[in-house]
């Protein structure tokens, strides 16, 4: 977990898991060894609009340039997006508006938003993504190591 998270996800409901903050150079989260290569961004409902607007959406844009080119990347909400429809917002940003830079950042940056309800829901989805991402790692480690011992097999009996 990114050491500047402000209200950082516990986990307390899924075993096994154990925290580290340590600066990351995109996202809030990621896994130990893969933080270049898998991250997702945290964004409760009126940090994200405040990010498509003014000076902080240049900021956001770069999160995002950063982002696009990792393994696994996504932008959790902690919202809907009927939230986001509706204007479920503290800002004068029209949700019509929030909602095409939100579609554009995706088509741009091909970093997918996920509207997970709620905080438990973006909690859940973060654990989920990053789980998931661990599990494919290991899978292609396992089949790396067994292409390399059928190689070796091979040679020995030329």
């Amino acid at each position: 977990m990114d050491t500047r998270e402000g209200l950082p996800f516990t986990f307390s409901h899924f075993s096994g898991v154990e925290i580290e903050r340590a600066g990351l150079p995109a996202g809030d989260y990621s896994l130990p060894g893969f933080e270049d290569q898998a991250a997702i961004e945290r964004k409760e409902l009126n940090d994200l609009i405040a990010c498509l607007m003014n000076g902080n959406r240049d900021r956001f844009e770069k999160e995002l340039s950063k982002l696009r080119f990792y393994e696994l990347a996504a932008v959790v909400v902690e919202a809907s997006l009927d939230d986001v429809s509706k204007g479920r917002y503290r800002s004068d940003m029209k949700p019509h508006a929030a909602l095409q830079s939100i579609f554009a950042f995706q088509v741009r940056y091909r970093v997918p938003f996920l509207f997970c309800g709620n905080r438990a829901g973006a909690e859940y989805v973060t654990f989920s993504l990053l789980e998931k991402y661990l599990a494919e790692i290991q899978k292609r480690a396992q089949t790396a190591e067994k292409a390399q011992k059928n190689q070796a097999q091979g040679e020995r009996c030329r």
